[in-house]
């Protein structure tokens, strides 16, 4: 006999109260340890795991790939005891006397050592009846067969809503990774095929509607934090050219002499955790309830970083202690975890400051809107050669636009001005910042 019990999607933390389901990890009829991953989800935050916290046969599961569940929604359920036994390859780690974790851990598996897991009380159980056979009980999706390297929920969506086998297709991303573009090529040459004439574009009251694009996930998250900051906080800009020839040639140096290789962005954010020292003002936060400004000791530095799931902010912690070599490690660890999804809420949040180098996308110059609830953001333009004079002399010198949009509560044009003018001072003259050292 066995007892069935149901898995809830755990609260996530964060403040994040719903997720989308990108990539069932077992099938109905599976054998599962306790705190084996189960299921792939998606959140406003990063791509993670969740463990089931139970060990025994799943019996169902609730959710197609691409479907959003808020917190507390049933995932799948759990024969607890029940009669199929184990594959030799795969021990059910005590699955079959009932026994749980206890704790979820979104993106950390559960992580419990098996002397400090407990019992579950019969209370907990959502069904009582017992279980004859675990292949007895309708399973509630459909199973693929094989993964598929896909990670975005929209791209699953749009090869289904096409009646497009994803395991046919290559992908152009990296590692195989199908992208959007390659769903859309293929979908194309489908049309081509079967000659079919294009669909009617549907029209609205101001034109003709391509596509509509749900505001979930990442995307979801950037339009709820970004409104709330144009909202309540009273941004404002100054920006300055600046001769970054100096600056240039000294990483160069500093890069053949050997050593680990220090990343342009990494000087940039040295340069940043200097200037904070002196004006603390801009890493700080509001406090309205209390009217208070709270000024942080720590410097968190957020970094902003595009990628396939759209504009993420990866945060380096206590960056004010970090030599450049150390930002320079930090800064690729946190940005290729970008590139492959694997950032972990923690990655993305408690940032104090935020670091914003547009220059990558050849522009000069932005007004970028600040990461609430932070104070201030530094933007950094393309550096490109351009006329200056330099010592008295027109030449020729590589020049980079620094812009800093602050919170005009948290401090005045002054304050503002000195920030931006020292860190331009540092990047024309970067024996400036060995004072500060």
């Amino acid at each position: 006999m066995a007892q069935v019990l149901e898995f809830k999607l755990p609260d996530l933390g964060e403040g994040l109260t719903e997720a989308e389901i990108v990539r069932w990890l077992v099938a109905v009829g599976d054998v599962v340890a306790i705190d084996q991953p189960v299921v792939e989800v998606e959140t406003a935050k990063a791509m993670v795991e969740v463990p089931c916290p139970y060990g025994g046969v799943v019996t169902a599961r609730y959710g197609e790939e691409g479907t959003e569940l808020p917190v507390g929604a049933p995932l799948l359920t759990v024969a607890v005891g029940a009669s199929e036994p184990a594959p030799e390859s795969s021990p059910v780690a005590d699955g079959g006397s009932g026994e749980t974790s206890g704790n979820v851990l979104v993106g950390y598996g559960t992580g419990a050592p098996a002397a400090r897991r407990r019992r579950v009380r019969p209370a907990t159980a959502v069904v009582t009846a017992p279980v004859e056979a675990p292949v007895a009980v309708a399973e509630a999706v459909t199973d693929r067969a094989g993964p598929v390297p896909v990670i975005s929920p929209l791209v699953r969506r749009l090869a289904r809503q096409n009646g497009l086998d994803l395991r046919a297709l290559d992908g152009s991303g990296r590692d195989g990774l199908i992208l959007r573009c390659d769903v859309e090529l293929a979908i194309e040459r489908m049309e081509q095929a079967v000659q079919a004439p294009p669909a009617p574009t549907p029209t609205t009251a101001t034109g003709a509607v391509t596509e509509r694009v749900p505001l979930r996930g990442v995307r979801g998250a950037v339009a709820d934090k970004l409104s709330r900051s144009r909202r309540e906080i009273p941004e404002a800009t100054c920006w300055v050219d600046a001769d970054a020839t100096e600056l240039m040639a000294a990483r160069t140096a500093a890069n053949a002499a050997g050593g680990p290789k220090i990343s342009l962005i990494a000087l940039l954010a040295r340069i940043c955790t200097a200037a904070l020292a002196r004006f603390p003002e801009l890493n700080s936060t509001v406090d309205m309830e209390a009217r208070e400004i709270v000024r942080l000791r720590d410097v968190h530095l957020g970094f902003a970083a595009q990628t396939e799931r759209g504009l993420v902010v990866p945060v380096v912690r206590d960056a004010q202690d970090r030599s450049a070599e150390s930002l320079s490690a930090e800064f690729a660890r946190l940005t290729e975890a970008g590139r492959t999804g694997t950032l972990t809420p923690g990655d993305l949040t408690g940032g104090t400051f935020t670091l914003n180098n547009y220059g990558v996308f050849g522009v000069d110059g932005s007004t970028p809107i600040i990461n609430h609830p932070e104070a201030a953001m530094l933007g950094i333009g393309r550096i490109v050669a351009k006329p200056w004079v330099h010592d008295g002399e027109l030449a020729i010198r590589q020049v980079v636009q620094l812009s800093l949009t602050f919170d005009h509560r948290v401090c005045d044009g002054g304050t503002a001005g000195g920030f931006l003018r020292y860190v331009a001072d540092c990047v024309e003259q970067p024996a400036v910042l060995l004072r500060t050292l």
